[in-house]
């Protein structure tokens, strides 16, 4: 059985986490690795 990696990539906005991430994903690819990509993005909650 292989061994379950988790790689996460974050930071403020417009720092490039996205293309960082989808470069890093396929090049894991090409590799023969399989992946799974689940994005978050929390919405900032609303002043009571």
């Amino acid at each position: 059985m292989s061994e379950l990696r988790q790689i996460a990539f974050c930071g403020k906005g417009g720092i490039g986490k996205s293309t960082t991430s989808q470069n890093t994903l396929a090049a894991l690819v090409e590799l023969g690795q399989k992946i799974l990509i689940v994005g978050y993005a929390p919405r900032p909650t609303p002043p009571v």
